[in-house]
């Protein structure tokens, strides 16, 4: 039957927003005060827009006609909804060709991207042609972005669009097990990754400090591994405080179809995620006889790598294909995550059990019996007709045969995938780890370290260059995964996942050729504004142009400032005071910004700090950006005798929370080594390095040294300390600025590591290197002995 239901716009839930035409080709973010362009305030941004030159017009209540049974040809969310408001009185059904009937949708199956539509809005009417109702469904949440509210009539821009996903796995990632999310609050996130067109939903159900999947024939799985006895405190991990409040939290197998189902609706895939080897101290916890070690175990308490992992013998084998049976039953979904990262092997080294199977398996080490092990977990999911995928370790020792590789560790784990012709989702922990601050620490509720801004998660490109066509054909798409070990209440969850997952989601959707970040600022405020319809707790954005401490060589500096919200203003000081402390009183005293701010510089060394928010009209506020110009010169470079490669490297052994306390102390053993990083046969943990000699640029002008590591780090040139990444603390990144002469330069650079991952990289970026790489290893020399 062919029927147009008719619907009040605010009954369709489109976002009803009042906009105004601004030049659709603006090069840089719209200042506070600029209107957004009707046709081009859609994100994802489509593959093809094409806007025309006036506004269609469709009176109340606005009708739709579908072509064909409109529950095959929507989704049953909106079907369903449709057919609740009909028996409600609140629209009813036309004949085809109604004059009511202004939004026509059409299935079309000759449209060769199943998740592909058209949209022409034009003549008084939108009409949407798309291959499948999962096409049909896109079109929707790109139209929702589109209608505004005209008083009695709905306004659309005329425009074509022709779009289809770049990727066909977009997705999002949720960790249940170190914090716990109910029925309603995962339905939430499902739904809001659905309207900006991700397609996979990786729900992460096992971890040392929690089991939250009920398993009907292991039973103690949820009686003992769904509860801790407390949880840390903040990050008071040493000494350990916790806060002596039993947290528990599981779903049942109910709760978990009904999530499943409603994400189908959603044309969202739910992936569940069940860790082995590692990362098993809730299982553990309720079966210790799993363990190679004797236990007892409790669920953990805190966060981190734990040692104890499942024992390879047969009577865990069969526990996990009876946990992976009854999860199949659960999730149609075609892949089954099986976790693999970060699995200490010292249990199994320890093992009689372990290394009997090695030897009986003629496995050379440690690596290889994970290999075996994850093959044995592959074959039984492939007899249920299901692939696995996995954390990029499990390259480590020899891949499954079709297993898909989830790289986090960086791009390196899913380039050698790639290369040996398995599946590859991208998901690196420098771009999209959305438990990273998103700001300044001191201005960020706590998070696990790190820093991903918005730009930066915009920056992220899911293709390596390094592919072959061929190759890069394995590359199926990215995802962002948002670890909860510090983010205990869904409010908080929401703050660190939107509206990063905004910038994502213009990454797997969008052709790469097409994204430029000027233009995402100009049409993010609009969906911002959709955020804020659906009460969502997301961060607001920065205010843009103070990017860091500056050098410059200039007397006069111009800074352009912008910030992508709708009706905001930007406050400024020149002074270093906050414009937004205390509010009222701090209005009197900052500046509204209004064009440039000119800055002029009257003697050398002179500093002048900005300081700078955006200020909503309902009073929320941006986080504060600040920046200090500092006028400079060059540090003369020194004369040096004949040089060798390489520097001097101290190495250094003990326990310390500083880099200063560490240099306190005697070294041990002196090396040389080519350049300031870890070469790989460093211990784990408790160890640091001191390495001296000089740095060579080789022009003059303004350098910036960035430092990424975990732990501490602090680099000097001279005497003047450039960058101070100091503490205990994850991967972090710190950068800082000196001007210099062509030619050598004393460098020092002091690093240690405390427990768990380490990492040093320490990279430039200045004249002849426009974006920062690691400094070259060229560049390092030392006094000829």
């Amino acid at each position: 039957m062919t029927q147009a239901a008719r619907i009040t716009p605010a009954l369709l839930g489109l976002a009803l927003i009042a906009c105004r035409p601004a030049p659709p080709s603006a090069p840089a973010p719209a200042p506070a005060s600029a209107a957004i362009s009707v046709s081009n305030a859609v994100l994802p941004l489509p593959a093809q827009l094409e806007p025309g030159e006036g506004l269609v017009r469709l009176a109340e209540p606005v009708g739709i006609h579908v072509t064909g049974d409109p529950a095959e040809a929507l989704s049953p969310a909106l079907t369903a909804w449709i057919e609740e408001r009909r028996e409600e009185g609140d629209m009813i059904f036309a004949p085809a060709g109604s004059d009511e009937a202004a939004i026509s949708i059409e299935i079309d199956p000759a449209l060769t991207n199943p998740e592909s539509y058209e949209l022409q809005s034009a003549d008084g009417q939108v009409h949407v042609r798309a291959a499948s109702p999962a096409g049909a469904f896109y079109a929707l949440q790109t139209l929702r972005q589109l209608v505004h509210d005209a008083g009695d009539e709905v306004v659309v821009p005329e425009l074509e669009i022709s779009d289809a996903p770049r990727f066909s796995y977009r997705g999002l990632h949720l960790d249940a097990a170190r914090h716990f999310y109910g029925v309603e609050q995962v339905e939430r996130y499902i739904d809001l990754m659905s309207r900006f067109k991700f397609n996979t939903f990786h729900w992460h159900l096992t971890d040392d400090q929690g089991w939250r999947v009920p398993i009907d024939s292991y039973p103690r799985l949820i009686e003992v591994g769904s509860c801790r006895a407390q949880t840390v405190v903040g990050d008071q991990l040493d000494p350990y405080v916790g806060d002596g409040t039993p947290y528990c939290g599981h779903y049942t197998k109910d709760e978990i179809r009904e999530v499943v189902r409603y994400a189908a609706e959603r044309f969202v895939t739910v992936i569940p995620e069940i860790e082995l080897p590692g990362h098993a101290t809730a299982a553990l916890a309720a079966y210790p006889e799993l363990a190679c070690s004797e236990g007892p175990f409790e669920v953990g308490t805190t966060w981190g790598v734990f040692t104890d992992i499942y024992c390879p013998k047969e009577s865990t084998f069969e526990f996990l294909e009876a946990v992976l049976a009854e999860v199949v039953e659960l999730f149609p979904s075609r892949y089954i995550h099986i976790g693999g990262d970060e699995a200490p092997k010292l249990r199994w080294q320890e093992s009689e059990v372990a290394q009997e199977l090695i030897q009986r398996e003629g496995l050379a080490d440690e690596d290889e019996l994970q290999s075996y092990f994850i093959h044995r977990i592959e074959s039984f999911l492939r007899s249920h007709d299901r692939n696995i995928i996995g954390w990029d370790e499990i390259l480590e020792g020899g891949l499954a045969p079709e297993a898909t590789v989830m790289s986090w560790r960086g791009t390196a784990g899913g380039i050698e995938a790639a290369r040996m012709g398995h599946d590859v989702i991208m998901t690196p922990v420098s771009h999209v780890y959305f438990d990273y601050y998103q700001g300044p620490p001191s201005q960020e509720p706590l998070a696990i370290g790190g820093y991903i801004p918005l730009a930066q998660v915009y920056a992220f490109e899911p293709v390596p260059s390094e592919l072959s066509r061929e190759e890069a054909g394995h590359i199926l798409g990215a995802q962002a995964n948002l670890w909860t070990e510090y983010i205990s209440t869904w409010d908080h969850a929401e703050y660190m996942a939107y509206p990063r997952a905004l910038a994502l989601s213009e990454v797997v959707w969008s052709p790469a050729e097409a994204r430029d970040w000027s233009d995402f600022l100009t049409r993010l405020p609009a969906a911002l504004v959709h955020l804020d319809h659906l009460d969502v707790n997301y961060r607001v954005p920065d205010v843009y142009g103070l990017d860091g401490d500056q050098l410059t060589f200039d007397d006069e500096l111009e800074i352009e400032l912008a910030v992508p919200l709708r009706d905001a203003e930007i406050r400024y000081t020149l002074d270093g005071t906050d414009p937004g402390e205390g509010q009222g009183q701090a209005q009197a005293k900052s500046e509204r910004y209004e064009e440039p701010l000119h800055l002029s510089f009257t003697e050398l060394g002179q500093s002048i700090t900005v300081s700078a928010r955006g200020v909503l009209p309902d009073g929320r506020m941006t986080k504060l950006a600040r920046a200090t110009y500092t006028r400079t010169s060059l540090r003369p470079a020194a004369e040096l005798p004949a040089t060798s490669p390489g520097l001097e490297r101290a190495v250094y052994e003990g326990q310390w929370s500083s880099v200063q306390e560490m240099l306190a102390t005697e070294p041990g053993a002196k090396d040389v080594v080519p350049a300031p990083e870890l070469g790989g046969d460093e211990g784990e943990d408790s160890f640091g390095f001191e390495f001296t000699g000089w740095i060579r640029v080789p022009s003059d002008g303004i350098y910036t040294f960035v430092l990424i590591s975990d732990d501490g780090s602090v680099l000097w040139i001279g005497d003047q300390m450039v960058v101070d990444n100091d503490g205990v603390h994850g991967p972090a990144r710190e950068e800082g600025a000196v001007a210099l002469a062509a030619g050598a330069h004393p460098f020092r650079l002091a690093f240690f590591q405390a427990q768990d991952a380490k990492r040093l990289q320490v990279g430039v970026y200045g004249p002849g290197f426009p974006e920062a790489g690691l400094v070259p290893s060229a560049w390092f020399v030392r006094p000829q002995e």
